[in-house]
């Protein structure tokens, strides 16, 4: 989004990484009073955190480009809303998005909140996103590098917040985002790319969990009922996973978790065809710019269930039942791995429509 007032204040969400770098740098030769802030949110190292690291990065970057730096703790915050909703949604059987969670309740909920009483006019982060502003509404666009585009994190934002935030390196190919951080020789220039848990970074998955949750024998079914095998607890596993649990008698087919019984800890597996479908349910949902339901009960449209997932079109029909309002989502072929507690990310194009949770 252009923006042709000089000097106006933003802050930049400084991750330490190379991305988070360049949008602080671009912003600040277009001639804006850009701040820096790093968001202290996990610092447990045993779990791959490398909090201090990014923290150091941060301070390098902001004295580099000669901006100012600002430190924010938010780690009470993002225990509380990010990762309590982590574990819980695991110990209901369920497979969480930590990172849709951190967008909405910590990136564009407290710090943007924070920026807002601050006196900042914008916030700024490192997303490969876009925003797009038409009539007075603004609209989610994905990032114009379709391998690096961040959009299926960003689809609960509303209004408020794509008025105020700007995606610098959105418009940007991470290749050519490399080659500036290379050519202004910025301290994360050479930084490996930051994977995994958002502010965490990679973990394994199933020790995180164990910290919390302790494992319950359950039984392994397939699709027909038979019981063949054991596994640890339901919790600990994702629909489409191929390892972890334990079968009595070799398989000559891969076998993955097709669907999972909470109450009875029972997993039931099956071929990689048994765990797609073309059809379910979403809830809670959300919409960017408006509801493209508000004249119709029907739409057709791309969505996303995994972040840089396949887009499958897909026909959605709303309906109001004991979830309450729901969208029945039909895809034009089968998709592997439909996840109950994933996102399901509705696409128009290159604008995001909005999306809700897998029912």
């Amino acid at each position: 989004m252009p923006i042709t007032a000089k000097k106006q204040k933003i802050a930049v969400g400084l991750s330490g990484g190379v991305d988070s770098s360049v949008a602080a740098l671009l912003l600040k030769n277009q001639g804006y009073e850009v701040v820096a802030v790093y968001m202290q949110c996990w610092e447990v190292k045993e779990d791959g955190c490398a909090a201090d690291e990014d923290k150091a990065y941060a301070v390098q970057t902001a004295m580099k480009l000669g901006i100012k730096f600002q430190a924010l703790d938010f780690k009470k915050e993002y225990q509380q809303k990010v990762i309590d909703y982590f574990y819980d949604e695991y110990a209901k059987g369920r497979t969480p998005n930590p990172d849709v969670v951190c967008n909405r309740e910590i990136k564009f909920g407290i710090f943007y909140e924070w920026a807002m009483q601050n006196g900042f006019d914008y916030i700024a982060t490192g997303h490969y996103a876009r925003i797009k502003e038409k009539d007075g509404k603004f609209y989610l666009l994905k990032g114009l590098d379709e391998t690096k585009d961040q959009s299926y994190f960003l689809y609960q934002l509303g209004q408020a917040q794509l008025s105020k935030s700007l995606f610098p390196v959105g418009g940007l190919k991470k290749s050519k985002v490399k080659k500036i951080a290379k050519e202004d020789q910025l301290p994360s220039a050479n930084r490996p790319e930051s994977m995994g848990i958002c502010f965490i970074g990679e973990v394994d998955i199933k020790k995180f969990l164990e910290k919390r949750i302790k494992h319950k024998k359950g039984k392994v079914l397939d699709v027909k009922g038979n019981e063949i095998g054991e596994h640890d607890g339901i919790w600990f596993f994702t629909v489409g996973q191929r390892h972890g649990f334990r079968i009595k008698k070799y398989s000559p087919e891969p076998l993955y978790v097709v669907s999972k019984n909470v109450e009875k800890n029972e997993l039931v597996v099956g071929s990689e065809k048994d765990a797609s479908k073309k059809s379910f349910e979403i809830n809670e949902l959300h919409w960017v710019s408006g509801d493209p339901f508000e004249k119709t009960k029907e739409i057709k449209c791309g969505v996303r269930i995994r972040h840089l997932g396949k887009l499958f079109p897909a026909k959605f029909t709303r309906k109001n039942g004991k979830k309450g309002e729901t969208l029945e989502v039909n895809l034009t072929k089968p998709a592997f791995g439909v996840a109950p507690g994933q996102s399901c990310v509705l696409y128009d194009g290159e604008v995001v429509l909005g999306g809700g949770i897998i029912c």
